[in-house]
């Protein structure tokens, strides 16, 4: 029986771990980094070991230093979690060296999947599904498009898709790159990239009696990057045949690799209804949850009792209700999904199950991955899971790093998404109306103006003097004043909003909405009559951010001074770092040469991912500050392009 527990992970799937492991009556350790000290995974464990430092590869990748911690914290076991070392199969070997219960497949089983080229050689053994692999140097436009992937690894690490046979060998080349970097390991390979197909896996169990289950499926088929962003249980769209054929080949997947614990086979579905082999991932999934739900299993609790040696039951429980998950990333969808940093001041999304890494309060840095939460809904019928989501979402309370909230309640209600019709292409091809600023087709004020008059009324309403009183204004002035003005940028978008109101003798009147009364105006709380229609707005500051929440979404802007400092600007052909990040690469150019508009002139690596920094116009490179390993913060002048000749 496991006693204690160490947790060699992070935020969210560390919190998760240790809330099942004190159900079932398991002590915890935690370990974190130094960035690491004060959050809520390492405050909720019962204990807690240091890992000196803040960089992934001097903390949470370092296994000799995760062993040391359970060995002195009296742990008798590791659970990995997912990322990090959940799946090196020397790291597993470690643990049991030390005579600690791992809480994962054999070290075999996961060397065997390690290597996706290797993986696809035991696959085509066992009679599971391929796409055929292709040889680079014999491509030809017949074979477009191809999707070059790295070997080793996953997140969308090393992956690219080609669709010019002229950009086959620079995408050979920076995929290697980035594989070496990420895994330390270069290889890739090539093979169809499959236009229309769904990202489809299979939750599979096996205990060590010989007992294999699969658990369904989950569509994944929403992604950027190639990293999920909206997942489901089961698969929507399937027929009978192909849902026996997936079963079928995770299941002989499994036992191909003798596996043990909880794993996940994953299959490209194409347009035709036919599966294909992707990968097998030897850990618990991120999306675990909506298998969870739809179970009315703790997958969690599962791994620990097989890791104990008991015997599954013969066959799992059956399926019931539908379930849909959404991770919240602090990223920017319309900015190349930028990842953002900053202080969480409130994650509040009521009545919906959370699993979240970060607290209230708590720093999102440049070191881990942006995701914040996953949100998670089951009901009867996928239309009503889809809806309480999207639903869930928008009157979420989310002030801190601008999120993905926006581009996951619009996804949500998509018709092709409501329709089933999504496919691994969905996100990219719809991403200019699923970022597009909302607006009114009748000409009355957008949602965003609304936001923005009362996010300039709550502040005017805070200043000293000015209060409510039951629901009406006072301490304003009683005499008709001058218009007032102010100034906000919306965030994402940077759309500027100029703001004007004054006090009429009949109260506070909007300057060009003449549709919008205001009702009432208190610091937190502004109401007003629009065209008839009570709607109430929910405004918190955070030093010069407005967050304001409506039951129709919220908004996030910046309050504008009045006269901006003439200093700030920076020198034409800047390129200034767009995050806070670690320069990874620099391209082969130096001061003095032409480079042209698009050229890569460097990589920044932020959050577990990697972004291209590029000429911002045709001329000539005149200065780069940037060195590979050099830390950088957002706004740092890292090179300069004189445009022209």
């Amino acid at each position: 029986m496991i006693r204690s527990l160490l947790v060699a992970n992070r935020a969210e799937i560390a919190r998760r771990i240790v809330r099942t492991c004190r159900d079932l009556g398991i002590a915890t350790v935690a370990v974190h980094s130094d960035a690491d000290a004060g959050a809520p995974h390492a405050r909720e464990a019962d204990t807690a070991v240091r890992l000196p430092g803040d960089a992934p590869a001097d903390t949470y990748l370092r296994g000799d230093l995760l062993v040391k911690a359970a060995l002195a914290a009296g742990a008798d076991a590791v659970h990995p979690g997912y990322g990090f070392l959940s799946e090196h199969a020397d790291f597993a070997r470690a643990v049991r060296d030390a005579g600690l219960v791992w809480v994962g497949p054999p070290p075999e089983a996961m060397e065997a999947m390690a290597s996706k080229t290797r993986a696809k050689e035991i696959m085509s053994k066992a009679g599971v599904p391929l796409l055929d692999a292709i040889d680079p140097a014999e491509a030809t436009a017949d074979d477009l498009p191809l999707l070059v992937k790295a070997a080793a690894g996953g997140g969308g690490r090393g992956m690219r898709v080609v669709r010019e046979l002229d950009a086959l060998p620079a995408e050979l080349d920076s995929a290697r790159a980035e594989a070496a970097a990420a895994f330390g390991d270069g290889e890739i390979f090539v093979e169809p990239y499959m236009e229309g197909a769904r990202h489809v896996e299979v939750q599979v169990f096996a205990d060590t009696h010989g007992t294999v289950w699969t658990l369904g499926t989950r569509d994944c088929s929403l992604q950027r990057r190639h990293q999920k962003v909206i997942e489901e249980a089961p698969a929507p769209g399937l027929d009978e045949e192909l849902r026996r054929t997936l079963a079928e080949s995770a299941a002989n997947a499994a036992r191909a690799i003798g596996y043990e614990g909880a794993g996940t086979v994953e299959f490209l579905v194409s347009s035709a209804g036919r599966a294909y082999f992707l990968e097998m991932n030897t850990r618990l999934q991120v999306e675990h949850p909506v298998t969870e739900e739809i179970y009315g299993l703790d997958l969690v609790a599962l791994q620990l009792r097989i890791a104990e040696g008991e015997p599954l039951d013969a066959e799992p429980p059956a399926p019931r209700g539908h379930a849909v998950e959404a991770r919240l990333y602090a990223e920017d969808p319309a900015r190349d999904w930028r990842p953002q940093t900053g202080i969480m001041h409130r994650l509040e999304i009521p009545g919906l199950r959370v699993d979240s890494g970060p607290a209230d309060g708590d720093a999102i840095g440049v070191h881990y991955d942006p995701m914040l939460a996953k949100v998670i809904v089951v009901a009867p019928t996928r239309a009503e899971a889809v809806r309480r989501l999207a639903h869930g979402l928008e009157r979420a309370r989310i002030h801190g790093p601008v999120t993905n909230r926006e581009l996951l309640v619009r996804a949500l209600r998509h018709p092709e998404f409501a329709a089933a019709r999504m496919d691994t292409g969905f996100l990219e091809r719809h991403l200019a109306e699923l970022t597009a600023a909302a607006f009114d087709d009748d000409g009355a004020a957008s949602p965003a103006e609304l936001a923005a008059l009362a996010a300039a009324l709550a502040d005017a309403a805070r200043r000293p003097g000015t209060a409510t009183v039951a629901g009406r204004l006072g301490g304003w002035r009683n005499v008709p004043s001058q218009p007032q003005s102010r100034n906000y940028r919306a965030e994402p978008g940077g759309t500027e909003h100029e703001v004007r109101y004054r006090l009429t003798r009949e109260g506070l009147h909007a300057e060009d909405m003449p549709d919008v009364r205001v009702l009432g105006a208190a610091a937190e709380s502004v109401v007003l009559d629009v065209a008839g229609v009570r709607r109430t707005f929910e405004v918190t500051a955070h030093g010069d951010r407005r967050y304001v929440d409506t039951p129709q979404g919220g908004f996030v802007f910046t309050a504008l001074p009045r006269f901006p400092d003439p200093t700030a600007r920076a020198e034409p052909g800047s390129l200034l770092a767009p995050m806070p990040g670690t320069v990874v690469r620099v391209a082969e150019v130096a001061v003095g040469d032409r480079v042209e508009a698009g050229q890569p002139l460097l990589w920044l690596e932020a959050m577990k991912m990697e972004h291209r920094v590029t000429a911002p116009a045709a001329g000539v490179l005149t200065a780069l500050h940037a060195t590979t390993g050099r830390q950088v913060e957002v706004g740092a002048l890292l090179a300069v392009v004189a445009a022209g000749e």
